[in-house]
Order: C-alpha cells, then sequence, then structure tokens
C-alpha cells in the first residue's frame, strides 16, 4: 500500500497539474489562440515544403500603416514624423541591395480618412525615386456598402490623378490598389460590429479596384482568420461577416477565383521568445520598437514558407509595421532595420541557396500572378514602377 506520503505527492502534482492546465487554457482563449492555432499546426503538417533543386527566390514586402496623423497630432508633429521618412529612409534603402541590384523597398499604405496632400507628394517622392510605394490603407466605423464605394473610389482617384500614383488596368480603365483595413476589421470581422459595418466589404473591394488585399495577419485579435501563412482567393457572403476566415490557395496553373486574393503575412510561435519563460509569443511579422527584427525572427518568417501552391520555391515574405509612430521610428530607420537587411542579404542571397527580392506590395503580387501562371524564371520579372497591369 502506498505512504500517505507517496499519496499526498500525487495529489499535489495532480492538483498542480489541474491548475497550470487551467492557467494555460485561460492564456490561450486570452490570447485568442484558438482562432488560428488549429489552422496553422494542420498546415504545418500537411504543407511540408518540397526539396526544390535551385535556388529559393525569397520576395520581401514591408507593407506599412502608415498614419501621419496617429493620435490627434498636430500638423507641425504630422510634418516631422515625413521629416523622419524622407530624411533618414533614402539612403538605408539604397545601403542594401538585393541579387538583381534593387533597393530595399517600402510600400506605405496611406489612410483614406487622413488624406493630406503635401503628406502624399512627399511619399509620392520616394516612389519617383525608385524607394517605394504608396497604396489605400482605410479606418472606418458603421459604414455601408454605398459610402465606401465612394471613399474607397474617391481616394484612389485623387492618389491617381492628384499624385500620379496607383497603376490604370488597360482593358477596362479601372485605377487598382492594394488594401490594409484598419484595425483589422477586414469585411465586419470584429465581433461586436466596430471599426466596419459592411459585411460585403469584399465585393465593394473588388468592384472598386483593390487587386489584393495585405491586412493579415492580425493575431491576438479575434479579427484573425482561421487560415493562415496562406495566399489565397476568398468569396465573399453579404448575409455574413468574416467571409475570408477561409478560401481557395492560388495555385500553379489555376486562375482568379471569388472576390479578392489576401496575402497573408507570417504567423507561428516563438519558442525561443516566451511570456513569463513558459509560454512561446505570437510570432506576427511585426517589425516595432517592441518587435525588433533579429536574425532569429527572419528565419522564422522564412520557415513559415507562404507561398502559391505548385511553386515551393517562390517564397513571399509579407512584414508588417506602423511607420509613422515615433516609437518605431529607430526599428525601421536605426540600427534594427539595418541588420536584418545586412543578414537577409547575407543568408538569402548567395545565388545558389536562394535570390533575394525586395519588392513592393505591388510586384509582391505580380510575382504571385506570375506564379499562377506557370513562370519559372524570376529574372523576368519587372520589377520596376512599371511592372504591368
Amino acid at each position: 500500500m502506498a505512504s500517505r506520503g507517496a499519496v499526498t505527492a500525487v495529489l499535489v502534482v495532480a492538483a498542480l497539474t489541474a491548475v497550470g492546465g487551467l492557467v494555460v487554457a485561460a492564456l490561450v482563449r486570452s490570447r485568442n489562440l484558438d482562432q488560428w492555432l488549429g489552422g496553422h499546426l494542420r498546415r504545418s503538417l500537411l504543407r511540408r515544403p518540397a526539396a526544390t533543386s535551385g535556388p529559393v527566390d525569397l520576395f520581401v514586402c514591408v507593407a506599412d500603416h502608415f498614419e501621419p496623423l496617429w493620435q490627434n497630432a498636430s500638423v507641425e508633429r504630422q510634418r516631422a514624423r515625413l521629416d523622419e521618412w524622407t530624411e533618414r529612409y533614402p539612403d538605408l534603402a539604397r545601403r542594401h541591395r538585393d541579387h538583381y541590384g534593387r533597393p530595399h523597398q517600402h510600400t506605405f499604405f496611406y489612410p483614406a480618412e487622413e488624406y493630406v496632400a503635401e503628406h502624399i507628394d512627399r511619399l509620392a517622392d520616394l516612389r519617383r525615386r525608385g524607394l517605394g510605394d504608396v497604396e489605400v490603407h482605410l479606418h472606418h466605423d458603421d459604414d455601408t456598402a454605398d459610402n465606401l464605394r465612394l471613399t474607397l473610389s474617391g481616394f484612389s482617384r485623387t492618389l491617381h490623378e492628384s499624385h500620379g500614383l496607383l497603376r490604370v488596368e488597360e482593358q477596362t480603365g479601372k485605377i487598382l490598389y492594394g488594401f490594409i483595413h484598419g484595425n483589422w476589421a477586414l469585411d465586419n470581422s470584429r465581433s461586436d460590429g466596430r471599426f466596419c459595418g459592411v459585411n460585403n466589404e469584399l465585393v465593394v473591394l473588388r468592384e472598386t479596384g483593390c487587386y489584393a488585399d495585405f491586412t493579415f495577419p492580425s493575431a491576438p485579435s479575434r479579427t484573425q482568420t482561421r487560415k493562415v501563412n496562406s495566399i489565397y482567393y476568398a468569396t465573399d457572403d453579404p448575409d455574413r461577416p468574416k467571409s475570408h476566415d477561409s478560401g481557395i490557395d492560388v495555385q500553379v496553373g489555376g486562375a482568379a477565383q471569388g472576390d479578392l486574393m489576401i496575402v497573408q503575412g507570417p504567423l507561428t510561435l516563438n519558442w525561443r521568445s516566451r511570456k513569463f519563460g513558459l509560454l512561446p509569443r505570437i510570432e506576427s511579422g511585426e517589425i516595432s520598437g517592441d518587435a525588433l527584427p533579429t536574425p532569429e525572427r527572419v528565419d522564422l518568417w522564412v520557415k513559415q514558407h507562404i507561398h502559391v501552391i505548385g511553386r515551393p520555391d517562390w517564397v513571399f515574405l509579407k512584414l508588417h509595421t506602423h511607420g509613422a509612430q515615433e516609437r518605431n521610428f529607430e526599428a525601421l530607420l536605426g540600427p534594427p532595420m539595418e541588420g536584418m537587411l545586412s543578414y537577409l542579404e547575407r543568408a538569402y542571397n548567395d545565388g545558389e541557396r536562394y535570390r533575394l527580392h525586395y519588392v513592393t506590395a505591388w510586384e509582391m503580387y505580380q510575382a504571385i500572378k506570375a506564379a499562377e501562371r506557370g513562370v519559372v524564371d524570376p529574372a523576368v520579372l519587372d520589377c520596376s514602377d512599371d511592372i504591368g497591369s
């Protein structure tokens, strides 16, 4: 018969295990891991990258939720934020070149509701100098489909006609734009219905010229989709929110399906960075003052192997940031970004195992569509301002 002490020890261990399980479960719920972790595990198990005979082409895009008016900034502070970028960014970008000698690129997704002509002009100048691009961002609340159409059409027209930005589809004359949704609430995806209000938002985006959405990942927000680390087509259900929670993967030999392409960045757990020394932190490809870009994180991003099905040798790495916030300036314009880019050029650009491509959001989309068409050689991709329509 077991001693009373042994029985007590077993009971204590069982109690601690139960309490630990409850704590872990509470933390999982608080970080909304239940929203996406299952999808991540399934993808990791079922979609292991196939071996490739030649080098892997790595396409890197930094998508910036660029908000100069953040926290109701004064005009002087807004201008100071633009000064920081226009004075520091060009030299940084030119110091770092990809496999084809192209400088580092940065895509500024500018909020429609924060339109200030002089700010857009300064970003457009960076584009003219071959250092980045400007696309569409939007924060809205309690909106309607009709008003959303007017907002998106009007803003894209202003960017194109007044600032020489965006592109025009040759066949239709429609102005094309990439999109990031404010507050992560694409297609009315918050459970409380805030910061959107439009259940058929994917349809409205397609109708007004959106070529792809670059909002995700959004973890730990509940707006995070079940589908992760993917490039896919989502079909809108106008009677339901969050229609992009699932979709059909873009694949070689396929064709556009549904209403909108969703281009996701990496999402996983970082076991080398643990909260309370126990639980891994969520890794979402964010670059900020609180999430500095390190070589270890770069390797983890690449390891998620986001690609078009059937083209595992083209990997798409879409990162995100909020570049107009002062707390993020050094991460994006100082030594941390210098270190990240240098590491990319050292570890992922030897020409034998990897070839590095610095691209804008538009160029990443063009490369995705080229992979879908079956293009094999990335050298035929024209990574220039007029990369096609």
